[in-house]
């Protein structure tokens, strides 16, 4: 089966299956998600959510969490991964959008990704979610499940992205990749999955991946049939 047409049948059962697509990550404005989705690398976004409310209370806006030091940052993230680093960029980036972009978040890939901490997928997620642009950020989960279903076969974020992006209808884009990330959570975990009663991987994955992954498949107990 070519890939243009697994994608649509893999897109009539994310619809099926997910038809809501809340962003996980709490925020209040494109502000408060940017900071989120660069708080959320290497670290669940169940962690970001529980540290994040406290932090948006002190640091909200850019003028407050620049004003806040970078040891009172650290005090309010000090739980996630990477939680130094994080804090030192997620000042750095409040004061760049004071001095540079007149205390608002801009609205182009370009001068995201030139912000502190920020990369390709973060300014994807901004850039989708806040602006309504089109983009296909490209996390662990949608990286995994895109192999699996031999939509790529590439093995890097900026491959797995410019294949999703060949198959998928451009105007989808920002609704499935959540609907991936979700249906990756609830439904295709990394570890302990059986692709073979997957709703997708039992038909889209080869037959090389289901075994590589699973193994043989288990042996019928009944015994042969009597020879006529």
């Amino acid at each position: 089966m070519r890939r243009a047409q697994k994608a649509v049948l893999i897109q009539g059962i994310l619809d099926e299956l997910i038809p809501d697509t809340p962003i996980p990550l709490r925020h209040t404005d494109a502000f408060t998600l940017l900071v989120a989705v660069l708080l959320s690398a290497q670290t669940t976004d169940k962690r970001v959510n529980e540290v994040t409310p406290a932090l948006f209370e002190a640091g909200g806006t850019p003028d407050r969490m620049a004003s806040l030091s970078e040891e009172r940052i650290l005090q309010f993230i000090r739980r996630i991964g990477l939680a130094p680093t994080k804090a030192r960029n997620v000042k750095r980036l409040a004061q760049q959008l004071i001095d540079h972009h007149e205390g608002g978040v801009p609205e182009s890939f370009e001068q995201l990704e030139a912000l502190p901490g920020v990369g390709h997928k973060t300014a994807s997620v901004v850039m989708a979610q806040s602006f309504g642009v089109p983009a296909f950020p490209v996390d662990t989960h949608i990286l995994r499940l895109a192999g699996r279903w031999g939509l790529t076969s590439g093995t890097t974020v900026k491959r797995t992205e410019s294949d999703l992006k060949k198959v998928f209808p451009r105007q989808d884009w920002n609704k499935l990749h959540l609907q991936i990330i979700y249906f990756g959570r609830q439904y295709c975990p990394a570890r302990g999955h059986d692709l073979r009663s997957c709703p997708i991987c039992s038909w889209a994955a080869s037959g090389r991946r289901i075994m590589a992954e699973c193994g043989p498949a288990p042996q019928s107990d009944a015994p042969d049939a009597a020879p006529s």
